[in-house]
Formats: C-alpha cells, structure tokens, sequence
C-alpha cells in the first residue's frame, strides 16, 4: 500500500460540475494524504488548468454543461498525457463499461471507475495502482519516461532486465500454481522501469525477439529453481505480436527453456487476441508448434477483443484469462461475461484464471461462481525472483 509521503507527492485534478461534489471528493482526497488539489467545473477548465499545471491522477465525472467527461478523455488521449484517469459516475455500469473501452482505445490509463459518492475504501487502491503500476512516470516527473533503444537493447545484454513474478493461486485451496513472469528494467540510475516504459519502443524498432529471449531464459531457470526447492509451480510468459510474426520462434523457445532444465510443459505462453491479428497464418504455425513441443497456451483479457470465440476455435488453448475489467466490476453485463466465460473454460475443461484480483469480494465471488484459479494485489504484487522464492515458503507454511 502506497504511503502517505507517496500520496503526498502526487498532484490530483477534480473535474466535476457540481459544487458540493467538488468539495466532497477533495476532503476525501486530503483523508487519503494528498496535498496537491486542484479542481474544475468541466472538461474545458481542466484542460486549462492542466495548461498551467503537471497533472498525476485526474477524476472526473461525465455528466457535465460544457465540455462533458467523454470529451475531456478523448483530448487526454490525442495530447498523449502521462495522466492517470479515475471516472467518477453514477451512470448505468453498461454505459460505464463503453467509456472505460473508450478511454483504453484513446490510449488513457484508467485506473478504475467509481461510484458517486466516492469514498475513502474505494478511491485508495485505485492511487495505489497509480503509484504501484508499470507505466506511471516517477513522483515529482512531469511525463513519462522515454528510453532510446539502443540503451534498452544494452540492459538486455547486461542482464539489467529481469522478470517479476506474480504468482497465480488456486481460489479453492490457496495453493500457488503459477506465475506470471513480468519484465522489469533494473536502471542503474532511474530505479526499477516499468515494462510500459520501455517494451513499447522495442517493439516499435523490431527488436522485441531479444527481450523475448532474455525473458524466457531468466523465467525458465526461476522456475527450475523454485521445482527444485520442492514447488509444483509452473511459469507464465507473453508473447507479442511481432515474436508470433517469427517462424522460427517455436524452436527458439523451445531451445532456451530446455537449455535451463525446464521441461515445456511447465511453460505457459500468453497471447492476447489483438497479437494474432496482424499475421494470422504464422501466428497460428507457431502457436501449434509451440502446442505439439507441450507448452501451455494462454488467451489473455479474454473478452475485451472482437472475436474471442473464434480465437478460442482456432488455437488449442490450455488456459483461459479474464480480464480484470470484468472481475472488478462484476455487476450486471460485466458479471454475465464473466459467468459466461467461466461457463465457457468449464465446457473447453481448461482452467480459468481471473487477473486483477484486488479484494476480498472479488475473491469470494470469484469462488462463489466456481473460478479455479486468481491472480492480483489481493494474492500479492510482482516479486522480483529471491523475493517470490521466499514468498512460496511463507505461503506453504500459511495453508
């Protein structure tokens, strides 16, 4: 949890018409710790502020005279600013549910959307996502940072990028299955950089195969060590698009996890539907590949893309994730997708993994409607490889 001197750094902007909504929200605020509160009566005057102003956390209603929320998001996004959003409302969840998809489509980080009137439970893991997430800029920097490739490509051969591993636990049992094997760069002067900050720009240089490379060796040998300490836990890797672009890539995995000592099938490969739209033939020629040398298959934010479905006819999967989305705002339509894509695991008889697990409600109804596995803050956040070692043995002795 953030502390109250984090909290204290960041600079926060109310947008809200109505004044004593206004006036409610920035004394939440201060309860939370926060000392740098600005507000403004609709998108135009935020917009104006933020003129003036380095913005960290922006919360803002929809409904306003003027220049209304969804407006405001959308110059958030086309200006590119290294702003996190926080939609108060008290519109229908469906309507809520078509902004929050609008906001990722213009490239805004949303932290969460909450109901008016806000309080001081639900407003404080969203700042603490703020704070504790890969992509916000530094406290105290106006943007976020930008490296150049060639000293990314460096870190690579350095060894200064490592996975974090956050580990996925049975609902049922408690028992860790899993982890998520998350790329973190240890910087030499900037402090651990988050994988938005620097994935991005390989990607765009064509020079993700490396980072894929290094990330795999580093997870396989993680996870040899931890089956060697006595720990039935496999680990998890994603894959972007541009490495499903490479035909070579089944063997080139498959090479570097065995040159560990790891066996494939303690492996599993993470793919989000949007990965496989570019080049869907050599997409589906490695991830069949990568199937027959017995690696796990992973569709990952099952239901934010267009054709979940199909993609689930196309590829044999072993594992299907939900998307936190639909997890942390399981009420009404939300709630029926994520019914219907439990539903959907339990027919295909491959487990379900809920993401973005940050309650104890969450938890409960998660068992409640029969999901197998969660993963989360509320399990625990991304460790880096001693750490999640030592974490594994408290967690034995816990259960």
């Amino acid at each position: 949890m953030a502390t109250a001197t984090d909290i204290a750094e960041l600079r926060f902007l109310i947008v809200e018409d109505h004044s004593f909504q206004r006036w409610a929200l920035g004394n939440v605020l201060q309860e939370l710790g926060a000392r740098h509160v600005l507000a403004a009566s609709d998108g135009q005057a935020a917009l104006d502020l933020m003129r003036q102003h380095e913005i960290d956390v922006a919360i803002s209603d929809l409904e306003m005279p003027g220049m209304d929320g969804m407006e405001f998001i959308r110059h958030l996004g086309e200006a590119k600013r290294a702003v996190s959003l926080i939609v108060a409302s008290g519109l229908d969840r469906p309507l809520i549910r078509s902004v929050e998809m609008m906001a990722r489509a213009y490239g805004v980080r949303l932290l969460g959307s909450v109901e008016k009137p806000v309080t001081l439970e639900v407003l404080r893991p969203l700042v603490d996502a703020h704070l504790a997430g890969p992509a916000h800029p530094r406290l105290g920097s106006p943007a976020a940072r930008h490296f150049p490739v060639a000293d990314i490509l460096a870190a690579l051969q350095n060894g200064q990028v490592e996975p974090f591993f956050q580990p996925k636990v049975e609902l049922r049992s408690g028992k860790v299955r899993g982890a998520e094997a998350l790329a973190r760069w240890r910087h030499p002067t900037e402090g651990i950089v988050g994988a938005l900050e620097f994935i991005p720009a390989l990607e765009k240089a064509g020079d993700v195969a490396e980072l894929t490379a290094a990330m795999a060796a580093r997870a396989a040998a993680a996870c040899r060590s931890w089956r060697a300490h006595g720990f039935d836990v496999g680990v998890s890797l994603n894959l972007s698009q541009e490495s499903l672009g490479d035909v070579r890539l089944a063997d080139r995995i498959t090479e570097i996890v065995r040159a560990e000592s790891l066996n494939p099938r303690d492996v599993i490969l993470e793919i989000t539907e949007s990965a496989m739209a570019v080049d869907l033939g050599r997409a589906l020629e490695n991830l069949s590949r990568l199937r027959m040398k017995g690696f796990g298959l992973s569709i990952d934010d099952f239901g934010t893309g267009y054709s979940s479905l199909q993609q689930l006819t196309r590829i044999a999967f072993t594992e299907l994730k939900i998307d936190k989305s639909f997890v942390s705002a399981a009420g009404g339509a939300d709630r029926a997708v994520l019914e219907s894509s439990l539903e959907m695991a339990a027919k295909l008889r491959i487990p379900a993994v809920a993401e973005g697990v940050e309650t104890q409600a969450e938890w409960d109804l998660l068992q409640e409607l029969g999901c197998q596995l969660a993963q989360g803050y509320h399990v625990a956040r991304p460790m880096e490889g001693p750490d999640f070692l030592g974490w594994l043995r408290a967690r034995q002795h816990a259960i």
